[in-house]
């Protein structure tokens, strides 16, 4: 599989839900203290202790020579405040648990394995010594300066490469492959898929990751009718393993199904669509365009953010709307028509130009599209995302009347 760069906000989000989860259960996880995690609740699911106390066992230590040729690799562009992590063992052969730091530091500093890293990508770039003033940062990141996770040095160069791959993990017109299944079949499915996803409270990330290894796989596999449902939920196991920290268990959709499948079924639909897809999970989806699209829309607001998501998840939904358009323009289409909803003028900035790389121009049809959707969303069959949306937790958005703007100008049918 190709390499492909790290969403910024994946890491926050990880980090995050990592320590608040571990937190809940009383499990202290220690970043790079050891290999393994200290757990404090010895009786957790059964398993033994694993951690740094008395009679506790300790796994294989790494080898001294691979630990110092890494050491010695990056002695020479290591910028000041890194720490040197150590070895299991100390040069006596016990075992230690400590962190060493550089001599003269007079106060332990607790550094992530994430700043440690960008730390020495910056002393590499020759970019760890340049005042904040003169490093390369858009408008848009300058308050990021300071946050390590949000990788500002990169982070642009991180989205030319999503525009450049996107097409990579986007399909074309695939249904008159399937004899079994039509467009209609598909949005209830997505309709669905919405309401599981909401009801397990997983990740944005993992919806938006689901929806295209459904389309993937169908536009490569000829898929009967009775087995749509199993192809949405080994999609969604799929994502989830992929995006989540704990995912859900195979039995928690084989429940969520209504038990319309077995265990078995969900396992073997799952290794079939990672062998058709040949495990190529890593594609830039609505989601990660959204995100900076958002940020760029200056002045940002919670509400805004709603807006844009409301509208992308309903266009998703739409067959039509998936085959026509890229990812990044049905982000920036959202984006738009959320401006226009809400009345946020000028409704296409310089700036949202600059970053997305459409005009207002480009955007005009797809936008169309999503308001009508919008407009039609009360009145429709399938409300998972009108419910979604109307919520207190999703500032009701859906709630807002259609962009009269958009709607008072020729409206475009389906494609």
């Amino acid at each position: 599989m190709a390499s492909r760069a790290v969403v910024p906000h994946q890491q926050l989000r990880g980090e995050l839900k990592q320590k608040n989860l571990a937190a809940a259960d009383g499990r202290n996880r220690r970043v790079l203290q050891d290999i393994g995690n200290l757990v404090k609740d010895h009786g957790v699911q059964g398993k033994k202790p694993v951690g740094n106390g008395p009679g506790t066992r300790r796994g294989p230590a790494p080898a001294k020579a691979a630990v110092g040729a890494i050491n010695n690799a990056i002695q020479k562009n290591k910028p000041d405040n890194v720490i040197e992590i150590s070895s299991d063992e100390s040069e006596e052969g016990r075992p230690v648990n400590r962190r060493q730091f550089r001599a003269g530091s007079s106060k332990k500093e607790i550094k992530t394995l994430t700043s440690i890293l960008t730390a020495r990508s910056k002393a590499v770039c020759g970019l760890s010594h340049k005042p904040k003033e003169d490093l390369p940062v858009s408008c848009i990141d300058a308050e990021d300066v300071d946050n390590e996770l949000a990788v500002v040095e990169y982070v642009d160069d991180i989205y030319k490469f999503y525009k450049l791959t996107e097409d990579d993990g986007r399909v074309h017109d695939y249904m008159h492959l399937q004899p079994d299944i039509n467009a209609k079949m598909r949005t209830i499915l997505v309709d669905w898929l919405i309401e599981v996803h909401r009801k397990f409270e997983l990740m944005p990330e993992t919806l938006y990751l689901t929806l295209n290894i459904v389309d993937r796989f169908l536009a490569v596999k000829v898929v009967p009718r009775r087995e749509l449902q199993l192809v949405g939920i080994s999609s969604m196991l799929i994502a989830c393993k992929y995006e989540e920290i704990w995912a859900p268990e195979v039995n928690d959709f084989v429940c969520i199904s209504d038990n319309a499948y077995i265990r078995e079924q969900v396992l073997a639909m799952e290794k079939a669509i990672l062998g058709k897809l040949e495990w190529y999970l890593t594609v830039p989806t609505p989601y990660v365009f959204l995100l900076r699209y958002v940020k760029a829309s200056v002045p940002s607001d919670k509400e805004l953010e709603n807006m844009a998501f409301f509208l992308a998840e309903l266009g998703l939904m739409q067959y039509p709307v998936v085959i026509s358009y890229r990812p990044s323009l049905i982000a920036a289409s959202a984006v738009y028509a959320a401006r226009h909803t809400l009345g946020k003028r000028p409704f296409w900035t310089e700036t949202l130009k600059h970053h997305t790389g459409y005009s207002e121009d480009v955007l005009i049809c797809c936008a169309k599209l999503l308001v009508q959707f919008h407009a039609a969303a009360a009145d429709s069959k399938l409300k998972a995302v009108y419910k979604k949306f109307s919520s207190v937790d999703r500032g009701t958005v859906a709630l807002h009347s259609p962009a009269k703007s958009l709607m008072a100008k020729s409206a475009k049918s389906l494609p």
